[in-house]
């Protein structure tokens, strides 16, 4: 959904990890990237977290020419990292109108074995996995018991 506020144009794109949930808005600019209101160096402090928020920017090749605006909930740090990584992958799916999954034209049922597979944007996020949500989350505690698996020691007698 694109949203209009004066001249600027932004793309909107939610991403989910365990109880993370992260707004993302991408907008044309110089590749500023802020997170809550703070740049993406003082928000993330490990560097598996910033590679995690620049990698869909990266595959891409648009490092330097959208700005990430990102509001980010819940959860921890790296599920923080997670949920925008996803959002911004999202976002740029939609950026470039990638909302259906192209396949080249196919004469007489199959491809040229020759021919190169055309890959667009979505084909290279979806390979990188950007797209994919992570779907692991912390399992519940079950009643009778320390945890979800962790129960009280078993006495025979």
């Amino acid at each position: 959904m694109a949203e209009a506020k004066g001249k600027k144009t932004f793309y909107l794109g939610t991403g989910r990890r365990k109880t993370a949930v992260a707004r993302v808005r991408l907008s044309e600019g110089s590749g500023a990237i802020s997170i809550n209101g703070r740049g993406l160096e003082q928000f993330f402090t490990e560097d598996k977290d910033r590679n995690a928020i620049v990698g869909p920017l990266q595959v891409v090749d648009m490092r330097n020419r959208l700005d990430v605006i990102i509001d980010v909930q819940g959860g921890g740090i790296t599920g923080q990292a997670g949920a925008a990584c996803q959002g911004i992958a999202r976002a740029l799916k939609e950026m470039f109108n990638l909302t259906t999954p192209s396949a080249p034209p196919a004469t007489d049922g199959q491809a040229a074995e020759g021919a190169p597979a055309i890959v667009t944007m979505a084909d290279k996020l979806r390979h990188s996995g950007y797209l994919t949500r992570d779907s692991r989350m912390k399992e519940r505690k079950k009643y009778g018991r320390k945890g979800a698996r962790k129960s009280f020691q078993f006495s025979k007698r």
